[in-house]
């Protein structure tokens, strides 16, 4: 089924260029380190919307029409509702898993979609039902690959295999869906395995409920690691955002680099009181910069 979401993103992507972000690199050797951790959007995937759900309203409801035609789904009525459907969903799922105690609450976009098509069916607006999982991530995967671009960031896979050949292991620390493997695919022709990402290493926040900047998915990785005694010291992150991938790193201990390479995605964060005071260990603009300091010939 991977393959079949590889498909679409490749049928839909269009090459991207990262547009500078005019922040200086701050570079210095990190030795010593075993272990290097990437976010994905905006820091190894070009993001063009920047962040997920910053598509113009217009655009958004030209997406969901094409995803709901490309899935063979007829929508009676104004995208619109189905998109305030989609946005009031995601709204009530999050208010009920702070509820039940989770700082910051991530959703499960399949589920999101059955609710929503649940929702148009109660009223008139969508024929058919109840619908398969199959069909719920079908639906999940046309609309993110027409609201989201993405494209693989410059130098992404020989960063990658500069460091394993380094003998540092690999993972992944990112606010996510199931279909974000499959970006890597699609767009790379390689799965995050085949890439070099340890398959105990690979952490989405769909699979916990659990979004960053909360450290929940940051703990997991440091305990995975330490079982093999690497040390949190021993490990470093890499974000394009202060809040929510410098901070949290930070908090468990990690070394941090911060990835300005891309303004659609750069989040310094310069008027947030959480990260005040806080500074990475780097500043890098092209992730060779990066396999550079960590190799520290």
């Amino acid at each position: 089924m991977c393959d079949q979401y590889a498909e679409i993103f490749r049928r839909l992507s269009r090459p991207l260029e990262p547009e500078p972000v005019g922040c200086p690199s701050q570079l210095l050797p990190l030795p010593g380190l075993r272990a290097v951790l990437f976010d994905v959007y905006g820091t190894l995937l070009i993001s063009g919307s920047g962040e997920v759900g910053t598509c113009g309203a217009s655009d958004c409801q030209e997406a969901l029409r094409e995803a709901l035609t490309a899935c063979g789904m007829t929508l009676r009525g104004r995208p619109q509702v189905a998109l305030d459907l989609l946005a009031q969903r995601i709204r009530c799922t999050h208010r009920q898993l702070q509820l039940e105690g989770v700082d910051y609450p991530e959703v499960d976009v399949v589920r999101i979609w059955a609710e929503v098509l649940a929702g148009l069916a109660d009223q008139a607006l969508i024929c058919g039902g109840p619908w398969t999982d199959d069909e719920l991530r079908r639906l999940a995967v046309e609309y993110e690959a027409r609201v989201n671009p993405v494209w693989p960031m410059p130098g992404l896979e020989s960063c990658l295999a500069r460091l394993r050949s380094h003998g540092k292991l690999l993972g992944v620390i990112s606010n996510a869906q199931f279909y974000t493997p499959a970006l890597f695919v699609g767009l790379v022709g390689r799965t995050p395995e085949d890439l070099g990402f340890d398959p105990a290493l690979q952490y989405y926040s769909y699979q916990y409920g659990r979004a960053k900047p909360g450290t929940f998915m940051h703990r997991l990785a440091a305990e995975e690691l330490q079982r093999r005694e690497i040390a949190p010291s021993e490990v470093l992150y890499v974000g394009n955002d202060m809040l929510n991938d410098v901070l949290p790193a930070r908090q468990v201990g990690f070394r941090t680099a911060l990835f300005a390479g891309d303004r659609r995605s750069y989040r310094s964060r310069e008027d947030e009181a959480l990260v005040a005071g806080i500074r990475p260990d780097l500043i890098v603009t092209r992730l060779a910069e990066l396999s550079d300091c960590v190799i520290c010939y």
